[in-house]
C-alpha cells in the first residue's frame, strides 16, 4: 500500500497539486477559522492537532488524512531514510490490528489508504463511503500511533527499500533532481535524499523508527483533513477520540534541541555535480536559483515566471507552435527533446530553475546559453500578453485539479501545514490575476540578477561546458 512520492515535487503551472503543494513554514502557529474560506473549517485541540474540513453535502464519499509536519528533512546523516522507512511499516499491523486483518478492513469497507514521505512531511489518507468515515481515522490513528514494527517486518521491508532504490537510480529525473538538491544544499538537511543511502538502508533499527515518531509525530506538527460528505463537527469528535492523547512537545529537550536545529533556513550554494554516463544518449540537465518558500510574498509571482518559460515536449502534436519564446526558439533549432521549468517550495527556501533533456550532443552548450539568455530576459522584457497567457494557464490548472475529495484533501493539508489558512481557488484566482508584467520582471531582477547557480547534470555531458563558463556566460546574459 504505501508509496512513494517522487522525491523532487515540481510545481509546474500544470499541476495544481504541485503548485498548491504545502510544508509546513520554519515557525508553527495554525490560524482558528478566523480568516478562512467560509466553506474551508478550521478547529485546534487543547493538544495542538488541527482539524480542517471542506464538506460537501451531496458527495457520497470522503477522504481523511493526516498531515505530518516531519520529513527527511527532520532526520540525521545517521538516520537518514528514517521517514519513508517507517511510512513502509505503516501498514504491516499494529497492537490492534495485524496485517491480514488491517487489509481486510479496508477492503470490506470499499475503502483505499495510502501514504508517502516528502523531504518535509508525511502523509496518510483514507478514502472511503461517508459511512465508514470513523473506521478511516480509527484505523489512521491506530496507524500513527500504535504499529508494532516488529523485526521480522522491519527486515521485509528493508529488502523492499532496497529495491526501491535501485529502480530510483535508473530513473534520470530522480538522479537529476536528487543531485541538484545535494549540490545546492550540500551537507544540510534538505540535501539528503528521501529513501537515504544504501548503508542507512541497510542499518536502520527499530530504536530509530520509534524515536522518530516520538520526536516528530506530534499533535501540533499534525493536521487532520476531511474532504467531501464529512461534516467539520463529526471530524472533530473522531479526532478527540483517536487522536486526543497524542502527545505535543517531542519527549526530551535533547530531541527539541535536533529539532531546532533541523529547522534552521538552509543556505543556498552555487556549485555543480556532474554525472558522466556515455552509456546514456541523452544529457540530462538541471539547472537552479534559489527560490521561494511558500510563504514568500512572491510565491505566485514565482509560479508565472516559471510559467512564462515554460515547458516544451518535441512529442507533442503543437510543439513548434506554444507560446513559450524558449520553446520556439529550441524547437527551431532541434536543442532538445524537451525542456520543463520548475518552481519548488519548501518551508523556508526554495529552487527555481529548469530540467533540460537533449540528444543534440554537440550543442549542449547553445541550449543552456539560450535558456539562461531567456531567465534574463525575464529581467527586463516581459510582455502582457505572455504574462496573461500564463495566468491563464495556472488559473485552469487550478479550477481543473481540484476534481474529488482527495485532491480537495491534500489541497487543505498542505495549504493548513503550511501556512495556516486555506486560500481556496478564488482566492489564489484573484492573487494570481493581480500580478503585472512588472511584477515578474521585478521577481526575476531579485531572484536571477547575479545570483549563485546550481547545476546537476546526468549522462552524456562531455559537451556541457564547464562550471565557470556558464556562470560567466550567465553574467553576460544578464549584463
Amino acid at each position: 500500500m504505501a508509496s512513494r512520492r517522487l522525491a523532487y515535487q515540481f510545481n509546474q503551472a500544470l499541476r495544481t497539486r504541485a503548485a498548491l503543494n504545502a510544508v509546513q513554514p520554519a515557525k508553527r502557529g495554525f490560524a482558528s477559522p478566523v480568516g478562512l474560506p467560509s466553506r474551508t473549517q478550521s478547529t485546534t485541540l487543547s493538544n495542538g492537532l488541527t482539524i480542517a474540513t471542506e464538506h460537501n453535502p451531496y458527495a457520497s464519499t470522503s477522504t481523511v488524512g493526516v498531515y505530518v509536519d516531519a520529513g527527511s528533512r527532520a532526520e540525521t546523516d545517521k538516520t537518514n531514510g528514517t521517514a519513508h522507512f517507517l511510512e513502509h511499516l505503516a501498514f504491516k499491523g499494529t497492537n490492534k490490528r495485524t496485517q491480514g486483518q488491517l487489509e481486510l478492513e479496508i477492503e470490506n469497507m470499499g475503502g483505499h489508504l495510502n501514504a508517502y514521505t516528502s523531504r518535509e512531511n508525511t502523509v496518510y489518507y483514507a478514502k472511503s463511503f461517508n459511512a465508514d468515515v470513523p473506521k478511516a481515522v480509527d484505523i489512521l490513528a491506530d496507524i500513527l500511533q500504535n504499529s508494532k514494527l516488529e523485526a521480522s517486518a522491519i527486515e521485509r521491508e528493508r529488502d523492499v527499500i532496497l529495491r526501491e532504490a535501485e529502480e530510483v537510480e535508473k530513473i534520470s529525473e530522480e538522479v537529476v533532481f536528487d543531485h541538484l538538491h545535494a549540490t545546492a544544499f550540500q551537507g544540510q538537511p534538505l540535501g539528503r535524499t528521501i529513501l537515504g543511502p544504501k548503508e542507512n538502508i541497510q542499518s536502520i533499527q527499530r530504536d530509530d523508527l520509534v524515536n522518530y515518531i516520538k520526536t516528530n509525530y506530534l499533535a501540533e506538527k499534525t493536521v487532520l483533513v476531511g474532504a467531501g460528505g464529512i461534516e467539520h463537527d463529526t471530524l472533530v469528535k473522531l479526532a478527540e477520540q483517536n487522536f486526543g492523547s497524542l502527545p505535543s512537545a517531542p519527549p526530551s529537550s535533547a530531541a527539541a534541541a535536533v529539532a531546532a536545529e533541523q529547522k534552521r533556513k538552509p543556505e543556498f550554494i552555487g556549485s555543480e555535480v556532474r554525472l558522466r554516463d556515455d552509456t546514456i544518449p541523452t544529457a540530462h540537465i538541471a539547472l537552479a536559483v534559489e527560490g521561494v518558500s511558500w510563504n514568500d510574498d512572491n510565491y505566485f509571482t514565482a509560479l508565472l515566471a516559471q510559467a512564462i518559460v515554460g515547458n516544451w515536449d518535441r512529442t507533442m502534436g503543437n510543439a513548434g507552435f506554444l507560446g513559450s519564446k524558449l520553446s520556439s526558439l529550441v524547437s527551431h533549432h532541434n536543442l532538445a527533446n524537451s525542456f520543463m521549468s520548475f518552481s519548488t517550495s519548501y518551508s523556508d527556501t526554495g529552487l527555481w530553475g529548469i530540467y533540460l533533456v537533449s540528444e543534440n550532443l554537440t550543442q549542449l552548450d547553445d541550449l543552456v546559453h539560450f535558456t539562461l539568455r531567456e531567465w534574463s530576459r525575464l529581467s527586463f522584457s516581459v510582455t502582457e500578453a505572455e504574462v496573461e497567457r500564463a495566468k491563464a494557464q495556472l488559473k485552469a490548472s487550478i479550477l481543473l485539479s481540484l476534481d474529488g475529495t482527495t485532491a480537495v484533501a491534500e489541497d487543505i493539508g498542505r495549504q493548513i501545514i503550511t501556512t495556516g489558512r486555506r486560500l481556496s481557488a478564488e482566492d489564489v484566482e484573484r492573487t494570481i490575476g493581480q500580478i503585472t508584467a512588472k511584477d515578474v520582471m521585478e521577481f526575476a531582477n531579485l531572484k536571477l540578477w547575479d545570483k549563485e547557480l546550481a547545476i546537476s547534470a546526468y549522462g552524456s555531458i562531455e559537451g556541457l561546458l564547464d562550471y565557470q563558463r556558464i556562470t560567466n556566460d550567465m553574467s553576460r546574459n544578464l549584463a
